[in-house]
């Protein structure tokens, strides 16, 4: 957990800069405004172009508030979603980056429709007719994280972590406490590290990260997700429209089956 929290790991932004060129970054909702803590654009990856979003926690103190430190709002699900449509409308590959505790989840968010919009963004990530990847380069918590991540593939760095709540939340919920010993026994119970969700089959594949974790050696770990999302993405690229929307359903449709059938170790339960 505290490799993927590092504020100093690269972020949505620092891939678009190492890996798009000739990005142009879309703003706005087309209902109430634009949110900074999503980032959604479009540009090249590898001579090819594709749509991009991600979420950005921002570095700076004022950075960090103006991106809402990556939570995003309503509106910030509504831009993806927008994306999400041209994406399938001009047949552009989709790559999406995943980095957040989850979404907002004030009263402001709530009175703009914050569970509508997660709920449109992944109808619309359902729907698209092209290659669809999404990254986990960090923290993924919730439907926050999920929105933006119903890929054909899905990657997750080694030191990611990638869950439906944080493991301080749950022991909050659980426990009616968030102490060092509940939150190391809600992390174990979440099964919230690359290697569990590769078992469980929620991701794909695990992306290695330089020793000492991504933020030790930010361009080698750019270019490691950068490899693994052209490798995928020219593989799915033989795949019809509709070949591809119907394998995303049914990739998600088999999550956990491993894990419910026994075929998973059922260890690591909350008592």
């Amino acid at each position: 957990m505290r490799a993927a929290r590092n504020p100093t790991r690269p972020q949505t932004l620092d891939y678009i800069e190492a890996l798009i060129g000739d990005f142009i970054e879309l703003h706005g909702d087309r209902r109430y405004g634009d949110d900074g803590a999503i980032i959604a654009g479009m540009g090249w990856f590898q001579g090819n172009p594709v749509a991009i979003a991600g979420h950005q926690r921002g570095r700076s103190t004022v950075e960090r508030l103006r991106r809402n430190f990556g939570k995003p709002f309503p509106e910030g699900y509504r831009k993806a979603a927008r994306i999400f449509d041209l994406a399938s409308r001009f047949n552009l590959p989709v790559i999406t980056f995943i980095d957040t505790q989850g979404a907002e989840p004030g009263i402001g968010a709530e009175q703009r429709g914050q569970s509508e919009a997660i709920a449109a963004s992944l109808e619309a990530m359902a729907r698209i007719e092209a290659p669809v990847a999404a990254c986990v380069i960090g923290e993924g918590g919730s439907g926050g994280a999920l929105a933006i991540g119903v890929g054909n593939v899905v990657l997750m760095q080694e030191n990611a972590c990638y869950s439906v709540i944080t493991p301080e939340g749950c022991a909050a919920i659980l426990w009616r406490e968030a102490g060092p010993e509940k939150v190391a026994d809600a992390a174990r119970a979440l099964k919230l590290t690359a290697a569990d969700l590769l078992a469980l089959g929620v991701i794909d594949e695990v992306v290695p990260e330089p020793s000492g974790g991504a933020h030790r050696e930010p361009a080698a770990a750019i270019a490691a997700v950068g490899e693994a999302i052209g490798r995928h993405l020219r593989r799915l690229r033989k795949l019809s429209p509709a070949d591809l929307r119907k394998a995303r359903g049914r990739k998600f449709g088999a999550m956990g089956a491993p894990f419910l059938s026994g075929g998973v170790e059922k260890r690591g339960r909350i008592k």
